[in-house]
């Protein structure tokens, strides 16, 4: 196990190591953009801050990099995600469901899933519900009227969370994928669609973005905080 380069480090990243105490969630650490060398260096300050983490759009490399230092770490391929510790909180507040459109759409579902898991959530999935064969949605009534909240990924036409708000009482986070044929402008389609749901209460976050929609997701679903005691009066 390699020990980190604090002056590498330094010129690398800075670790926000309140943000669990500031926010309530910890830091995720984005991988795309990175090398693995720079991703292997935060991951053993994280290992030696002792720090929750998720490695989020994590390559072959990128996850190597991550393992060489936290070994134990929970490593999802379809979803690009690493979880270090690897196992997830018990989970508390309530139910986050995810749907996928299509099986293409479920690397990013995945993703989603897994954060919500991840940040504390009891998460379900729902795989290949799309709006081509609307009975299949319609079977899983019982479960997506169970949850507090419901992610839905889907590209092509991205018609499938407005489907769903409309059928349940929950907020829908619509999450939009690059999966499509050429005019689906690699997601762009998908996300005007999502934006101009006619059913209310539908959020909307980035293309792909299934990290941004499962924290999200957890946010809703978190537990309702106890109310502050009444001041006693003075006698």
């Amino acid at each position: 196990m390699t020990e980190p380069d604090l002056g590498a480090l330094d010129a690398v990243a800075t670790l926000d190591l309140d943000r669990a105490a500031r926010r309530g969630y910890p830091e995720a650490v984005y991988c795309a953009g990175k090398s693995p060398d720079q991703v292997r260096l935060i991951a053993a300050a994280v290992r030696d801050a002792a720090q929750v983490s998720l490695f989020t759009r994590a390559h072959a490399e990128h996850a190597a990099a991550v393992l060489a230092e936290l070994p134990d770490a929970a490593y999802d391929e379809s979803a690009r995600l690493l979880a270090w510790p690897p196992v997830p909180p018990t989970p508390t507040g309530g139910l986050v469901v995810v749907v996928s459109a299509g099986t293409s759409d479920l690397p990013v579902a995945r993703e989603a899933l897994l954060t919500a898991q991840y940040l504390g959530r009891e998460v379900e999935l729902v795989v290949d519900v799309g709006v081509a064969g609307l009975h299949r949605i319609l079977g899983r009534l019982e479960l997506l009227r169970r949850a507090r909240v419901i992610v839905v990924a889907a590209g092509m036409d991205g018609a499938l969370p407005g489907v769903v708000a409309g059928l349940v009482s929950a907020p829908v986070v619509a999450l939009p994928t690059s999966v499509g044929y050429g005019a689906a402008f690699e997601g762009v389609a998908a996300l005007l669609t999502m934006l101009n749901a006619c059913a209310p209460g539908v959020g909307v976050v980035n293309i792909d973005n299934g990290y941004g929609a499962g924290h999200l997701a957890a946010q809703i679903a978190a537990p309702t905080p106890e109310p502050a005691p009444e001041p006693t009066e003075a006698p």
